[in-house]
């Protein structure tokens, strides 16, 4: 594992720059930090305690040892009668290179054997040894402290700290039975066996070991806290920078940015739920882009209808004025007409018999004249704005005065039109003045989808459905047919497939609007290629009356 050190450092440089005290990393860091200092403390402390307790334990189980070899020696000695052996026993084992010296000495001060020949015979100060061993001289047997029977204590010295060791010389049932022994048997203790030992050395290897053991503490408090900073950066410091720095990026728009955390423990975990709802984000602004493009291209779209609407609009009320005034226009002219044929047949009965030729020409007149004003009653009846009262309807009669209408159109010249009439189509209650003009409507639709030129095919039949009886009429045209998309649309106002200022897209709302107050239906049906069949169902007149409102319930509704 490499490990990028700079880049730790440069982190740390940043946590010391901001100075934020309420950094999570620079938190945890020093948290840890003050409780590995403040264990490590502690432990070894409690190791160099322990050391040197142990060094000086040591001491003193080793001085406790010679002193009581010392003490046999003394008792041996005597019983042989060898007090020289004593001196020299003591002065051999003075000689060592820790004792700094080894004195035998009576209560009352006197020295008997020492390790110092120059010592022997010379008298010391007791007082302070026997504080060692009873708070109060004067009172020994009731204030004893000696334990084990034998007293220790440090002092320091020239050369450092001295361990002074105290063991009395019990007056024992050997010795106060002995021919040789002088002293009573009541008195317990005969004198003192003293010895210093030097800590010098002890000493000195205490502070090396102290040294050594807060270097090596040291420096592996200082490995841990590198290696817990470094565990420390690599599961929490780095992965909670990278989400912070992810959840800024993401604030400021990144939706695409990743958090790169291969791990599979609560960060990784937390990582991927990032990545997850920046995922969620990403597709719910995409989703948000497209519906904002689609709404701006439908408000555009509904504008534009709306703008050809209006010019529709304006197109129709044009339309209707011109078909007012054509209305006018009619019937001015309807008198005029009226006057040529009056004064034609006037001519003809002038005109002898035997002149033909001139009575042929009169005739054509009469004809022509008779023409003209039948069309223009037809237009006077078609374009009245005031509707009339509903009645009696014989719809083939309405489909023929329809036709009478538009036969001589040029419009029509080159379209073939069909009718299959039924004889005994039933008649409707309804206004003929508005089914002539869903028939013109249609008729004109057709004529404009084949180009005018083509077939049209007109039927109507009676039908029977669900107990209900009504008649059908079916409009046919030979043109290219409806598109399947355009199909739902066909009734709605406005719509057209026709080219700017041909239609108004208001013909098949109208004429579906006419067919629903009549209490019928109308439908389509179309292919591509072979055509379109309109198909208009309504209600027959109710049996027994002459010419309600009553309509089958199943086309009241449609």
């Amino acid at each position: 594992m490499v490990i990028d050190f700079k880049e730790k450092i440069d982190f740390l440089k940043d946590l010391i720059a901001k100075k934020s005290r309420h950094s999570l990393s620079l938190k945890l860091i020093v948290a840890i930090g003050i409780l590995v200092l403040t264990g490590s403390s502690i432990f070894w402390y409690m190791i160099i305690i322990r050391g040197e307790q142990e060094f000086l334990n040591n001491s003193i189980r080793y001085t406790a040892a010679y002193t009581a070899m010392i003490e046999k020696s003394i008792f041996t000695n005597m019983h042989a009668r060898q007090v020289g052996t004593i001196q020299e026993t003591i002065e051999v084992i003075g000689s060592s290179e820790d004792v700094i010296s080894i004195d035998v000495y009576n209560l009352l001060g006197e020295v008997r054997f020492s390790s110092d020949r120059a010592m022997v015979g010379r008298k010391i100060d007791v007082d302070t040894s026997c504080r060692l061993c009873h708070t109060d001289p004067e009172r020994p047997g009731e204030t004893l402290k000696m334990k084990g029977g034998s007293m220790w204590t440090i002092k320091k010295g020239d050369g450092g700290r001295v361990l002074k060791f105290l063991r009395p010389v019990v007056n024992q049932e050997s010795c106060y039975t002995a021919s040789c022994h002088y002293h009573p048997p009541d008195r317990k203790i005969l004198g003192i066996l003293e010895t210093d030992y030097s800590l010098a050395n002890i000493d000195g290897t205490l502070r090396r070991q102290k040294i050594e053991t807060l270097t090596f503490g040291i420096i592996f408090t200082f490995f841990f806290c590198i290696v817990l900073c470094i565990i420390l950066w690599k599961i929490l410091i780095r992965p909670l920078q990278l989400l912070a720095e992810g959840m800024e990026r993401v604030s400021k728009g990144d939706l695409d940015h990743r958090v790169e955390i291969k791990t599979r423990d609560e960060m990784g975990m937390l990582a991927e739920t990032f990545n997850s709802m920046t995922r969620e984000l990403r597709s719910a602004r995409q989703r948000l882009e497209n519906w904002a493009k689609e709404l701006e291209a439908e408000v555009a779209k509904k504008t534009e209808e709306i703008r050809r609407g209006q010019e529709q609009l304006i197109h129709t009320e044009k339309l209707a004025s011109l078909g007012r005034m054509a209305a006018g226009v009619a019937h001015e002219i309807n008198s005029p007409l009226t006057g040529i044929v009056t004064f034609a047949h006037l001519m003809l009965q002038r005109i002898p018999p035997e002149n033909k030729m001139d009575r042929e020409d009169l005739e054509v007149i009469i004809e022509q004249a008779e023409r003209c004003s039948k069309i223009i009653k037809g237009l006077l009846g078609f374009s009245r704005a005031i509707p009339a009262e509903r009645a009696d309807v014989d719809v083939n009669d309405t489909i023929r005065h329809t036709l009478d209408i538009i036969r001589n159109q040029a419009k029509f010249h080159n379209i073939k039109i069909e009718t299959d009439l039924s004889p005994d189509l039933p008649l409707i209650t309804g206004d003929a003045s508005q089914l002539q003009q869903v028939f013109m409507n249609l008729l004109i639709n057709a004529a404009d989808a084949m180009n005018d030129k083509g077939r049209i095919r007109i039927a109507t039949r009676p039908v029977t459905e669900d107990g209900s009886e009504f008649i059908e009429i079916e409009f046919t045209d030979s043109g290219p047919g409806i598109p399947e998309e355009h199909m739902g649309k066909l009734f709605e106002p406005f719509f057209t497939t026709k080219p700017v200022g041909k239609g108004t897209g208001l013909g098949l709302a109208v004429s579906h609007g006419i067919v629903r107050k009549h209490g019928g239906q109308i439908r389509v049906e179309s292919a591509l290629g072979k055509g379109t069949s309109f198909f208009i169902r309504l209600p027959r007149a109710a049996k027994g009356t002459d010419g309600g409102d009553a309509a089958p319930k199943g086309l009241q509704q449609a």
